[in-house]
């Protein structure tokens, strides 16, 4: 995050679980999710608020909100892609 100089606002450590419900809360704010699985990038437009099919994304296997996330204006980023980041960053 230096490296593009962005000020980071909020840390949540590993030790509090995000759940399914609070994946939901972050999407309210949202108009982009961006998840990142290994190479794989999946994109939702939530336009129309948050899907089951997008909070699913944002979980993983355990039921927690996957690491990490982070959110860039209008967008969310879950999991790490560096193609995902600096699309996103610029």
């Amino acid at each position: 995050m230096e490296a593009n100089d962005i000020a980071i606002k909020e840390t949540v450590p590993a030790s509090r679980k995000l759940q399914a419900a609070d994946a939901a809360e972050l999407l309210k704010s949202a108009s982009k999710l961006v998840v990142a699985k290994g190479k794989k990038i999946s994109e939702f437009k939530l336009s129309q608020g948050s899907t089951d099919e997008a909070v699913a994304a944002m979980l993983g296997p355990t039921g927690n909100l996957r690491a990490p996330t982070a959110r860039v204006g209008k967008t969310i980023l879950v999991g790490f892609n560096d193609d995902a980041y600096t699309g996103v960053l610029g």
